[in-house]
């Protein structure tokens, strides 16, 4: 147990340390916005996997906090001074809000069974939609408005850092959260909810809780894509987002942390490698389409996403391994059986 923690870590800082180290090899600017893209949405993809693949609740409404999140950051670098303190300020304020959001429709959905409540978060995300659309003074409808960002992400490569750092620490962070005893709960409200209520646990608290860690996650991550952008509109509370992020849990693997960063990886390189081809030949003009092939294949051959399909071939073989048995007799038995 204790090599293959070590093989974990050992993973992890080599891969920490590779992308530390890339924009320095590769100075390409849009490789570098790719991947902050890629590590924003893994923020959000690893948020939303907290509700479905750690609690088994399936949610239409993700946007509305990512959209919060992005729309506050948005609102206050605009109106205020666009310093780090009121870029600081705007996240925590954010975070707070989706928090009490999360909260209250956690309290009014939870006690819904699954189907139902995921269209009782669906409504919920709409009315926020609508009030992003209506609320023109604050937030200039469709139309959405630009913003200036910190002096300190003039540089690209410098926010690239930070968010690279963010999403570690939230890796960490979330990866302690699911293995605490409170982590362990929900994956017993996930198999099996009855039974879990049976031995004393009030299975709508912690429920609650898991909305609420997702919730804020995804309204961090809200707020890093608006100043990645500099620009934010109605686009961000869409049920597009919710879509992404629910297909980058799956693709990657539900229930693993790691699952979700690796299907915000796929999908936004194929969505950039799509658009881009589609450039030069007429023929992935409608690359949406080619995207659905994608996903369709991923699911036929990745059932259980592409890190729990890698997690089972591994799981077999050293079933395979362990239960075979030795063809040729040891010296020691020859010589017993002599």
């Amino acid at each position: 147990m204790k090599q293959k923690i070590a093989l974990r870590h050992i993973a992890f800082f080599l891969l920490f340390a590779i992308f530390l180290i890339l924009p320095f090899v590769n100075d390409s600017r849009t490789l570098l916005i790719l991947l902050t893209q890629i590590f924003i949405f893994g923020i959000l993809a690893m948020s939303y996997d907290i509700l479905l693949g750690y609690t088994g609740i399936v949610s239409f409404g993700h946007a509305m906090f990512f959209g919060i999140g992005a729309y506050t950051t948005a609102v206050m670098l605009k109106q205020m001074e666009n310093t780090m303190v009121i870029f600081v300020l705007s996240i925590v304020i954010g975070m707070l809000l989706a928090g009490l959001v999360s909260f209250l429709v956690g309290l009014l959905t939870l006690r819904l069974k699954s189907h139902f409540f995921a269209m009782l978060t669906l409504a919920f995300s709409g009315l926020f939609l609508v009030l992003a659309e209506k609320w023109r003074t604050v937030t200039y409808g469709n139309d959405g408005f630009t913003f200036r960002a910190p002096d300190m992400f003039r540089d690209r490569m410098t926010f690239y850092f930070f968010v690279l750092g963010s999403l570690v620490l939230i890796f960490l962070a979330l990866y302690r959260f699911v293995n605490s005893p409170i982590g362990r709960i929900l994956i017993a409200v996930r198999e099996n909810e009855q039974r879990t209520k049976s031995l004393g646990y009030n299975t709508l608290h912690y429920k609650v809780i898991a909305s609420v860690v997702a919730g804020i996650v995804a309204s961090f991550a809200g707020s890093l894509y608006a100043v990645s952008l500099r620009f934010v509109n109605t686009s961000v509370m869409t049920m597009d987002i919710t879509l992404d992020a629910l297909l980058m849990t799956i693709i990657g693997g539900v229930g693993t942390l790691v699952g979700p960063l690796l299907g915000a990886a796929v999908i936004e390189y194929a969505q950039h490698t799509l658009s881009g081809l589609a450039r030069d030949y007429p023929i992935f003009e409608r690359w949406i389409i080619f995207f659905g092939i994608l996903y369709i294949l991923a699911v036929i051959f990745f059932p259980k996403g592409i890190i729990g399909t890698l997690r089972l071939l591994i799981w077999k073989w050293r079933g395979k391994v362990k239960n075979r048995k030795p063809q040729v007799a040891l010296p020691q038995e020859k010589e017993r059986f002599e």
